[in-house]
Parts: C-alpha cells; sequence; structure tokens
C-alpha cells in the first residue's frame, strides 16, 4: 500500500511528499511530474495546445497507474480527485489519503513566491491566478478533499517536518 497526498496547488504536497517518503524509506512520486515526463511538456502548454479535458484524461491514466503502486508515497495534482475514476482508483488501493490543508491567502502567497509557477502551471478561472481563483477552486474542492481524507495535516503554520511528524504519529 501507499499514502498519498492531496490539496491545493502549493500546500506542499511534493516538499512534504518527499521527506515523508524518506522517513519511511519508500519512493516518492509526483503525478504532474509524470504528466510532464510522459506529454513532454508543462502543464501549462498540455492545457493552452489541447485543453484542460486532454490534460485531465492524461492526468487519469497516471493516477490509475500510480495508485497500483506499493510503498510510494504519491503527490496528486490539486484538482486529480475532482473526478470520480480517480478517486475510485485512490481508495481501493492506498493505505492513508493525507489532505494538506492551507488557507486562501496562505496558498496565493506561497504560489506567487514561487518564480516557476507561471512558467509552468496555467490559470485554472477567469481570474487569472489571484486569490479569488483559489478561493473559488478551495471552496469548490475542499469537501471532496475533506471526504477522501483518512488524515487531515493543517499546514499553513508548520514546516514540512513538522507536518512529516504529524502524518507519522497518525499513521499509527
Amino acid at each position: 500500500m501507499s499514502i498519498v497526498l492531496i490539496g491545493y496547488r502549493g500546500s506542499g504536497k511534493t516538499t512534504i511528499g518527499r521527506l515523508l517518503a524518506d522517513r519511511l524509506g519508500w519512493s516518492f512520486v509526483d503525478s504532474d511530474a509524470e504528466i510532464v515526463k510522459r506529454a513532454g511538456k508543462t502543464i501549462k502548454s498540455i492545457f493552452a495546445d489541447d485543453g484542460e479535458p486532454a490534460f485531465r484524461d492524461l492526468e487519469s491514466a497516471v493516477v490509475l497507474e500510480l495508485a497500483g503502486l506499493q510503498d510510494h508515497v504519491i503527490a496528486l495534482g490539486g484538482g486529480a480527485v475532482m473526478r470520480e475514476a480517480n478517486r475510485e482508483a485512490i481508495v481501493g488501493n492506498v493505505a492513508d489519503v493525507v489532505y494538506l490543508h492551507c488557507d486562501a491567502e496562505t496558498l496565493h502567497a506561497r504560489i506567487h513566491a514561487d518564480p516557476a509557477t507561471g512558467d509552468n502551471r496555467p490559470h485554472l478561472t477567469q481570474h487569472g491566478g489571484g486569490i479569488d481563483e483559489i478561493r473559488q477552486l478551495l471552496n469548490g474542492r475542499e469537501p471532496t478533499y475533506l471526504a477522501l481524507a483518512s488524515i487531515v495535516v493543517e499546514v499553513a503554520a508548520r514546516t514540512p517536518d513538522q507536518a512529516v511528524e504529524q502524518i507519522l504519529a497518525e499513521m499509527i
């Protein structure tokens, strides 16, 4: 079995996932990185060239494959769990689903502090990646994140190491 990390972009899934995998002696995989590798272009380019439906189809193929891995920490893209088939693949195959919860203001600050975000990530609404987009998407996704999660970690005021410690404590 594996552990899946879910949450909005900027919640720390990749950073925390790598640390958690290291602590467990497991491998780490990021679904977005796998999508980029398979497509040979950034997620922003996939959205621009092929559209969001094509991206979501590729994402679903990757999620289905990753959900079957053993002894992995898997970071999923923020919108991956919005497709029922992806949720079913996760629930049937992983030990724990960890929701890295973070408020919209902190997410906004983190996203805009990352210089690679603009080059690699598309805007997902007409709000252009700002705080209104984050609030809108987070409000729509959070009920799904909470319903799917077996562990919820508040990450806004925690360091990545502290988040890992909480995950490990709740797994026991």
